[in-house]
């Protein structure tokens, strides 16, 4: 059972990872590509959220059932 526990720390992190990307995305960070050319925000954040959104639907398949952890 190791392999599906590394798969939900491997998830969370990533979770936590993309949490603190919309923080700064909220807080007004801009990113630039390698060209230089400017990131839309907008959608990096729709980007991100729906990111977000995807890794909790898998990070509570991957959760065992209350009270049998």
């Amino acid at each position: 059972m190791a392999a599906p526990e590394s798969d939900l720390a491997r998830l969370i992190e990533r979770r936590v990872t993309l949490i603190h990307r919309l923080d700064l995305i909220t807080k007004g960070a801009q990113i630039t590509y390698d060209d230089g050319a400017p990131v839309d925000m907008a959608s990096e954040k729709a980007r991100l959220e729906a990111e977000v959104t995807r890794l909790d639907r898998k990070i509570l398949a991957l959760q065992p059932p209350a009270g049998r952890a």
